[in-house]
């Protein structure tokens, strides 16, 4: 899903931050000794901040209706460099013949060649093949996602395999609902400009080295993360392009081996925490609320789940993300040290932007009583779904959003319909029985191998995590492969929350292990800063780090909390 939200914001405005010379980022000249590092704004190498048009813009949307990567990678060039015309070519029209061909041949395989077991039904077996070429086309993309699942969903209609209302059942799924509401809730926080406020300031208070500049982005971003849950939204809305004017004023430019000096450092390191900031709250990312529907689904009930989420996350979490710039820095160093005129353009900034605006205190004000809300709801008798609703009415209400903008999050809309249909299918797989019958061989298979639950625990979270190399989006995997692990885990004695959790959190941290990996890497990787053999090597190594912290800590910290 998160993918999807790359095209969600072609139409936001946010505040812009002017670098001009006539400010305290007037670039200056010193003599660099050997034991002295360079200075960030390197009078040799970047003379002058200009576009011939206008000054270089801290401005993370666009107002332009084009998509966000391409917008990325246009700005990823020469700022200086002559744009010539080009004619885009008409995208292609309908379905693309192999990947349909390839997701078709899948179920249809499934159905009519591998022989039926003796405890599925027809009904469930002919689902399974329907829900497993819906899969593919998912991974294969022969239409763009939405499409796709509204044919699996008219497939299982029209082959009368479910009826109408059971398959809409899931439309009305509260989960997918506060997943809608969410990405209204990210438009608010682009919109008024307070996402950004909120990473200068960290930049302000802790910019005086690279390495404490790493860490303002990575606190600022787990601190705005359960109010802005998609991580795409944060990435290419927030801290994107603030990492970038930081980069372009050290004369760190994509593309070229000035690039090490600033920005690929920045750039990997707030991509390999955007993991662990979405891992930490429940609403951080669309996809743990899924996780947590599926498991209600095979019957693991989270009491209090957003506040039994955090506890469970917290302290993992919290060592991962202090961790992280630090190892990277010593990894994957930049080759400016000290950035001693970053919290002079932060300041800057906030002071263009002048003072908090009434909408941005609304923006707070709403999104602390929704968290509130979230937090006391089970005792308040208020479901998630319903704070959600209350907000987004405040919202409504007082103009900080208007329908248009809701109307407009396409990406929201699209989520709407296909995580119904993979749900919906998901559940009906379940009360077929396809789901224990799977964990069933699957149980038969770790009992022959005589594995522990804990031993089966690990194998299984090493399996679910390292197969993401094979997909491009993070409830894409969810939604196939979710709920057939968590059953394999019931089925192999593993504590039903303890699995439900593991599972959801590593759905946050294989976000960074590819370019392809999730909504926020090709973002990230798109912006020009990383080559990609490093994106490979440093996800696979940090993926590592992450396995054993979680691993370590989260092991102690669970057993303390009584996990098992």
């Amino acid at each position: 899903m998160e993918s999807l939200a790359l095209h969600s914001f072609s139409t936001a405005t946010t505040t812009s931050f002017s670098i001009s010379s006539r400010t305290s980022l007037q670039l200056r000249s010193k003599p660099i000794s050997k034991s002295s590092h360079p200075s960030i704004f390197p009078s040799s190498s970047f003379p002058t901040l200009r576009s011939p048009l206008k000054p270089l813009l801290f401005s993370p949307l666009s107002k332009q209706p084009k998509p966000l990567l391409s917008l990325i990678c246009s700005n990823s060039q020469n700022d200086n460099s002559p744009h010539p015309e080009t004619t885009t070519p008409s995208p292609p029209q309908g379905a693309k013949l192999l990947p349909f061909f390839v997701s078709i041949s899948i179920g249809l395989i499934v159905h009519f060649l591998v022989p039926k077991p003796v405890d599925v039904t027809p009904q469930a077996w002919q689902l399974l093949a329907i829900f497993l070429s819906t899969i593919a086309g998912l991974v294969l993309s022969p239409l763009p996602v939405g499409a796709w699942a509204f044919l699996g969903l008219t497939t299982s209609i029209v082959t009368r395999t479910l009826p109408f209302t059971t398959a809409f059942s899931a439309f009305t799924n509260e989960v997918i609902w506060l997943i809608v509401i969410s990405f209204f809730f990210a438009r608010g926080f682009v919109k008024t400009g307070l996402g950004d406020r909120i990473a200068t300031y960290f930049v302000k208070c802790l910019g005086k080295s690279t390495l404490g500049l790493s860490y303002g982005l990575t606190l600022s971003e787990a601190l705005i993360a359960p109010a802005m849950p998609s991580t795409t939204a944060r990435a290419g809305g927030v801290f994107l392009p603030i990492i970038k004017s930081l980069s372009l004023s050290a004369g760190s430019r994509p593309g070229d081996s000035s690039s090490r000096k600033l920005g690929s450092y920045l750039i990997q390191s707030q991509f390999q925490c955007t993991g662990n900031s979405s891992a930490l709250f429940l609403t951080a990312a669309a996809q743990n609320l899924l996780c947590l529907k599926l498991a209600e689904e095979l019957g693991i009930i989270i009491s209090n789940p957003w506040v039994s989420w955090f506890k469970a996350a917290s302290l993992p979490a919290l060592v991962s993300l202090l961790a992280t710039p630090l190892i990277l820095y010593n990894l994957y160093p930049p080759e400016i040290k000290d950035t001693p005129d970053a919290p002079a353009m932060a300041a800057k900034k906030l002071e263009n932007m002048g003072p908090v605006t009434r909408n941005e205190w609304i923006m707070v004000a709403t999104m602390l009583f929704a968290v509130t809300l979230w937090v006391c709801g089970e005792t308040l008798g208020i479901p998630s779904v319903v704070a959600a609703m209350i907000g987004l009415s405040i919202l409504l209400l007082l103009g900080v959003l208007d329908w248009d903008d809701c109307l407009s999050e396409k990406s929201a809309w699209d989520t709407l319909a296909w995580f119904a249909v993979l749900v919906g299918m998901a559940g009906q797989l379940t009360n077929l029985g396809i789901v224990s019958w799977m964990s069933g061989c699957v149980a038969k298979i770790l009992q022959s191998l005589s594995l522990s639950w804990l031993a089966a625990f690990g194998v299984l979270q090493a399996s679910y995590f390292f197969s993401h190399y094979l997909f491009a989006s993070q409830t894409g995997h969810v939604g196939a492969l979710y709920s057939a692990f968590l059953a394999m885990h019931l089925a192999a004695g593993v504590p039903g929350v303890l699995a439900a959790l593991a599972l959801a959190y590593n759905t946050n941290l294989f976000g960074a292990i590819t370019h392809y990996s999730s909504g926020q890497a090709a973002v990230y990787y798109g912006a020009g800063y990383v080559d990609l053999p490093d994106v490979f090597k440093m996800g696979f190594v940090m993926a590592s780090i992450n396995a054993i912290v979680w691993g370590v800590v989260g092991t102690f910290w669970w057993k303390f909390l009584g996990l098992f």
